[in-house]
């Protein structure tokens, strides 16, 4: 029924204009609609729905990911803009904090303001 339906995705943020901030200027995301309630970013055709909440809930796991062909210049590209990417104690990363997959996926995270994790990954 939903197979030729485009994803919405959605994040939270306590702080609207500060999520704009970073998903337009770190990420590169163009911002297609504000209101009080929500930013709305164009994800390279996806619809990415940042929404107003009291408290973001922290999660361990990741809510948001891209698919990206090199992540190598990725994360320079993002590392420039300011995005500070994540090191976990008990995974096996790189200097650049890029951990490789049993299949030879390449992925790395990193958070917005808000605590959201979210992750970069090239695949083989």
């Amino acid at each position: 029924m939903l197979e030729s339906s485009d994803i919405i995705a959605f994040s939270w943020s306590t702080d609207l204009a500060r999520a704009r901030e970073f998903y337009e200027h770190a990420l590169g995301l163009r911002c297609v609609e504000q209101n009080e309630f929500a930013r709305v970013f164009d994800a390279n055709g996806t619809t990415l729905r940042v929404t107003a909440v009291p408290e973001v809930a922290k999660r361990g796991y990741t809510v948001l990911g891209w698919r990206v062909e090199s992540i190598e210049e990725t994360i320079q590209a993002l590392a420039g803009n300011g995005v500070v990417f994540t090191r976990y104690d008990a995974m096996d990363q790189d200097v650049n904090g890029v951990w490789t997959t049993p299949g030879g996926d390449k992925v790395a995270w990193f958070t917005d303001p808000d605590g959201n994790n979210l992750s970069v990954t090239q695949l083989v």
